[in-house]
């Protein structure tokens, strides 16, 4: 007898769907798939069958293919097919075979059901599934979530065959003498799922016979204790984490109290793509001297100063802009540059945003710049060199930023301004200009 009683509670104890809802269940044709779609269809749901022909098998994906049209004919439901080139695509995105083809039909999924109007993706999972997963994520390294197994729950996607295990499946199928479809590739060990399937859990089982149980009783705990985790990394952001326009500050010394320091620190700054490695690096150089920079693909953190400062990167290839007499505006990297002629010698005071230069001691083109090792400038009021990078820390101007200030140079290669800091001595409007240029910066 089909276990609907079991599968109609599972599914309302985790709130996969409701009565009312439409789903879309993905069927292979394989055992775990066909007795899903027989639930669904004595529990009364609302579903139609999506089933994908990867066009790897030949005539016996066909046959897959040709199988599951009759079983959504015989369930009286809608059913949706689509074939795929699948090494193709594994080729041309540089994939593996088993990747191309999760891909595609989570891409597929997605497409039909809002094309269709379906609420939920059911996907025919069940615990030995999540036993696998769990072994594989330990086998190349996970973190607390790699040990939660299968979600029942996932944004769309459902699994709510999760309370049964591989045998109680087989046992369900034979005694109702359901018919299905076997892959063959299922019974490869030339895949690493099917090496644990095949080969470690029997093993595992001969240890504990009842390896499932025992492994859903571990499921609940480490879910539990992801929870706790992710609720005091919550409150750790709130506390430690300073935003300051697109940076975040963390304090040293607070990130130093905390225990586990490694875990904790990690789970603050994953979300900003860092690695466990990187992680592991930052932490041994925590009271070393400034200026260590750890990045991911699109933040950095820099040591300044008591504090990590964590930022988008920024660009610091992007090209100078050239600035010719007639310009009158300009855009370089996140900043906009007025530049006004006035004929009068006017000079800007108390403004590190606008500067008022002789204008005839400008050599055309000028150029906007990211600084560079080694710049010297005369800050005014001063009448010897100064190297920018001394500048910049008498300036306490945070390491992170350095590389996004725009420097306006003469053509002559002196530099003329440091934008929003400091005017270069030289250029400044003296008794004896006759005219002055205005350079006006704003943030965009």
């Amino acid at each position: 007898m089909l276990p609907v009683k079991r599968f109609v509670d599972f599914i309302e104890q985790n709130s996969l769907f409701t009565s009312s809802g439409k789903l879309l269940a993905a069927v292979s044709g394989g055992i775990d798939s066909v007795l899903m779609a027989h639930l669904l269809k004595a529990a009364g749901y609302n579903f139609g069958i999506a089933h994908c022909n990867f066009m790897l098998r030949g005539a016996d994906a066909d046959a897959d293919q040709e199988f599951t049209r009759l079983l959504a004919q015989q369930l009286a439901v809608s059913f949706h097919t689509v074939n795929f080139d699948t090494q193709q695509y594994a080729a041309d995105n540089k994939v593996s075979i088993q990747m191309a083809a999760r891909d595609m039909r989570y891409q597929w999924f997605a497409q039909i059901s809002q094309s269709a109007g379906y609420d939920v993706i059911s996907l025919a999972h069940h615990q030995n599934d999540t036993i696998e997963t769990i072994l594989l994520n330990l086998t190349r390294g996970t973190g607390i979530a790699g040990l939660h197994g299968i979600l029942p729950k996932n944004g769309q996607l459902v699994r709510p065959l999760l309370f049964l295990t591989r045998h109680e499946i087989e046992t369900i199928i034979n005694a109702e003498g359901l018919k299905y479809v076997e892959d063959a590739s299922n019974a490869s060990v030339k895949y690493a799922r099917n090496k644990i399937r095949h080969q470690v859990i029997p093993l595992l089982k001969e240890l504990n016979p009842n390896l499932e149980a025992t492994f859903e009783n571990n499921l609940r705990n480490f879910r539990d204790l992801e929870v706790l985790l992710d609720d005091k990394v919550t409150a750790l952001k709130k506390d430690l984490l300073i935003h300051q326009g697109d940076d975040v500050q963390i304090s040293i010394t607070e990130v130093q109290k905390l225990s586990p320091q490694r875990l904790l620190v990690f789970k603050l700054l994953q979300d900003y793509g860092f690695t466990q490695p990187v992680v592991d690096d930052l932490l041994t150089v925590l009271d070393k001297h400034a200026g260590r920079v750890f990045e991911s693909a699109a933040f950095k953190i820099v040591l300044d100063r008591g504090k990590l400062i964590l930022s988008p990167k920024v660009d610091i290839d992007i090209e100078a802009v050239n600035v010719d007499r007639e310009d009158k505006d300009l855009t370089y990297k996140g900043y906009r540059f007025n530049i006004l002629h006035d004929d009068s010698p006017l000079i800007i005071r108390n403004n590190p945003l606008a500067v008022s230069v002789d204008a005839d001691l400008l050599i055309y083109p000028l150029q906007i710049r990211a600084w560079q090792h080694g710049d010297v400038f005369y800050p005014l009021g001063m009448k010897t060199r100064q190297k920018l990078s001394d500048f910049f820390i008498h300036e306490k101007v945070p390491l992170h930023q350095k590389s996004t200030i725009p420097i306006l140079q003469n053509g002559n290669g002196e530099i003329i301004w440091i934008g929003g800091h400091r005017l270069d001595e030289r250029y400044k409007v003296s008794n004896n200009s006759k005219k002055v240029t205005i350079f006006e910066l704003y943030k965009l």
